[in-house]
């Protein structure tokens, strides 16, 4: 497996920012993308992405063979959230783990969630998806969505080879469609998907990040229900 960048790499915070202005738009108001409402009981404004990243998930979609579609499930994520997200990650992985330094857990936890002051979901510049056939079932892509690297032995990473041949070829497909839109995979995670932002940035070699953190009032941020391990389940422990 190549080696991968973390979101908690120096050279991704190191990244400028000179954003676009551009609004968070409501992905459901264009009706061209499937919307599951897993999220919508943890997540304020989970529906909405910059309006460069919505297009070009369209473009991906139209992209896709068979009558495929992309499944949208995670957008913008606000500040507070993703920070209860990151801090609640840590902490099972000090409890695991009582002899790794803060360090080592700040790179840990950064494989599954992004550290909040560079994450993509707070700029409205990630998303988290999968695929449906045309009747609307997921296809099988090796893991649950946001199953984490414990859980899951590694199969959520991108390039893992402990899945089967058909969720391989799956991943392939959404690959294929998301890269040639424009977008970068995070690679711990099959199903984020990011443009603009910072870890796209460095990724593409463009000068600075398009997109910094976005404005939306902040609700008190919920504690995080344990996983479902199940597609089309409520899951608070959305990655980055």
């Amino acid at each position: 497996m190549d080696q991968i960048i973390l979101m908690s790499d120096p050279l991704v915070a190191a990244v400028p920012v000179r954003d676009r202005g551009e609004p968070l738009v409501d992905v459901r108001a264009d009706g061209s993308l499937p919307v599951d409402p897993r999220q919508a009981e943890w997540a304020a404004a989970y529906t909405f992405l910059r309006v460069g990243v919505l297009d070009r998930l369209i473009k991906a979609q139209a992209a896709l063979p068979d009558g495929l579609r992309l499944l949208f499930v995670e957008g913008y994520r606000p500040p507070a959230l993703q920070r209860r997200y990151f801090e609640e990650y840590a902490d099972e992985l000090r409890a695991a783990h009582p002899d790794w330094d803060a360090d080592r857990v700040h790179v840990a936890a950064s494989r599954y969630v992004s550290p909040p002051e560079i994450a993509p979901h707070s700029a409205g510049a990630a998303v988290d998806l999968t695929l449906v056939d045309p009747t609307g079932r997921e296809l099988d892509l090796g893991t649950p969505m946001n199953a984490s690297p414990e859980e899951s032995a590694g199969a959520c990473y991108t390039a893992a080879e402990n899945i089967t041949p058909q969720a391989r070829a799956n991943r392939a497909i959404l690959s294929t469609a998301l890269t040639e839109a424009g977008l970068v995979n995070y690679p711990t995670e099959w199903w984020h998907w990011s443009y603009g932002d910072r870890y796209w940035a460095l990724l593409t070699h463009a000068d600075a990040a398009l997109y910094g953190p976005a404005n939306y009032p902040d609700p008190p941020p919920p504690s995080r229900h344990p996983s479902t391990d199940g597609p089309g389940e409520p899951d608070a422990r959305a990655a980055r």
